[in-house]
């Protein structure tokens, strides 16, 4: 069994809101959950009933999403999201940026995270060809210019497509990765330059672990030991095989488990 403290990612479940989501969780067995926090409709019944139910069941609220920079002024809504994370437990908050400047990115997410930091939450940056951090060098350029405890968040598929190798991982400071994101895909995907068919394969082509031909077994090596990983599979024959929430749930930890069991043994 793998060592590794397994979450429900949000993007799992889109249709559902943030009950539901927790709910489906704790009945299919999940030791952890991820949440999409949308400022407009989160309440505060809704933090209530979700904090109610993670404590009554041990289950971990690994992060929450999404904070989504863009140019200009820093957004309310991005210190919402984080407070609602704050308030029913999240360890992290995902967050990507459409803002072309990079030295305007590094300082929002320092804010970013200095206000995560005294809720008890990390910032993480994600990285993908559709953002403008397009590469893992890139964000690494962006983490240097902003806060050391800005985090990175590695996605198996935006890694593999944005042409990053598990070998480039080396040097990083372990600190940087809070958590990550896994998944498997095809080895070979869409054209770095067809945008449209990337998106298309991270919304809903995504592969169970193991079902694919991404370096995972190289990756998971690369990666600090026993780091928390968010089962990110937006797969539309997954929802259509699956529509009851907690059967799909509960279909992808069994196959989570297995395919986690023959990588790493």
């Amino acid at each position: 069994m793998s060592g590794h403290l397994l979450s429900l990612a949000s993007g799992v479940l889109p249709e559902f809101p943030p009950e539901q989501t927790v709910a489906a969780a704790i009945a299919a067995g999940w030791p952890a959950v991820g949440l999409w926090v949308e400022p407009a409709t989160w309440t505060a019944a809704t933090a209530s009933e979700v904090r109610s139910r993670t404590r009554d069941a041990g289950i971990v609220v690994l992060d929450v999403e999404v904070v989504w920079l863009k140019p200009g002024a820093d957004d309310p809504d991005h210190l919402r999201i984080i407070d609602a994370g704050a308030a029913i437990g999240a360890r992290n908050v995902l967050v990507v940026s459409s803002d072309p400047d990079p030295q305007s990115t590094a300082d929002k997410l320092r804010r970013l995270t200095e206000h995560a930091a005294e809720r008890g939450m990390r910032v993480c940056l994600e990285f993908a060809a559709f953002t403008e951090v397009k590469s893992l060098a890139a964000a690494l350029d962006i983490l240097e210019r902003s806060h050391p405890d800005t985090g990175l968040l590695i996605d198996p598929l935006h890694f593999a497509r944005t042409g990053a190798s598990p070998k480039m991982l080396r040097g990083i400071d372990p600190h940087r990765l809070p958590y990550a994101q896994f998944c498997d895909a095809p080895a070979s995907g869409p054209s770095p330059q067809d945008v449209p068919a990337i998106i298309h394969e991270a919304l809903d082509l995504r592969l169970d672990v193991g079902a694919g031909g991404l370096r995972l077994r190289d990756l998971i090596g690369a990666l600090p030991a026993s780091i928390p990983l968010s089962i990110e599979l937006r797969s539309k024959a997954l929802r259509d095989a699956f529509p009851d929430a907690t059967k799909r749930a509960a279909a992808l930890l069994d196959a989570t488990r297995s395919g986690m069991a023959a990588l790493v043994r």
